[in-house]
């Protein structure tokens, strides 16, 4: 992704190997990034840098990251990506109900990271991305028209939202009930299988015959893997 040297990032977690590995890596993405090791020092970091995005581990000493999520929410306008260890049903609503974005539990890669990250930003802060370069696409909002490896893709309105929603969230699996969600909206009222007939039209224009970018996961959805 470029075009992302005004969205700020703040990292939170008391590891030092995983605030670096995350650290390198989104500025590699272009983004500015702080870090935080501790709840207080994080909370006084966001007031002053006033961060788009914060990565938040739960687990920390002293201030824990459901008490950071819950204060940083009270005054700051940011998306927060809880971070944990353990797969408990009960911290996940807890973070959900005291105002998290998103969740993801440890270990996760990165690219997973970096799609959540996209979506958020898409979702709260469209105008900071009404341009971004993902992989070999560039999706431009403005024009409503996405570039693949710098050709511009003749596609329908539905087309067009359907393979931005895909790209933005490369490398996750989109269920056929989510893809209609998103993009033929809640109340659609047709069969599930129009999502296969815009896919197979979108694999046509992408001259994905093999499946290779667009890929089937059986039973589960659909997933975008850069080639």
């Amino acid at each position: 992704m470029r075009q992302t040297k005004e969205i700020k990032i703040l990292i939170v977690d008391d590891e030092p190997n995983i605030v670096q590995f995350l650290e390198f890596g989104l500025q590699n993405e272009g983004f500015q990034v702080l870090t935080a090791h501790d709840g207080v020092t994080a909370v006084n970091l966001a007031k002053q840098f006033h961060p788009h995005v914060v990565v938040l581990d739960v687990m920390m000493p002293g201030m824990d990251g459901f008490e950071v999520c819950r204060m940083l929410k009270k005054v700051e306008n940011t998306s927060v990506i809880m971070l944990t260890a353990r797969d408990e049903v009960e911290d996940r609503v807890k973070g959900l109900e005291l105002g998290a974005d998103d969740y993801m539990i440890k270990p996760f890669s990165f690219e997973e990271l970096l799609a959540r990250i996209h979506a958020r930003l898409r979702n709260q802060f469209p105008q900071l991305l009404s341009e971004v370069a993902i992989g070999p696409f560039r999706i431009d909002d403005g024009r409503m028209e996405i570039r693949y490896n710098n050709s511009v893709l003749e596609l329908s309105p539905t087309e067009y939202e359907l393979l931005k929603f895909l790209v933005i969230n490369h490398g996750l699996v989109l269920s056929k009930s989510t893809i209609l969600d998103r993009v033929w909206g809640y109340d659609f009222g047709g069969e599930k299988n129009i999502v296969e007939v815009y896919i197979r039209s979108l694999r046509d224009k992408l001259n994905d015959s093999e499946h290779q970018l667009i890929r089937t996961i059986r039973g589960a959805g659909y997933r975008v893997d850069f080639l």
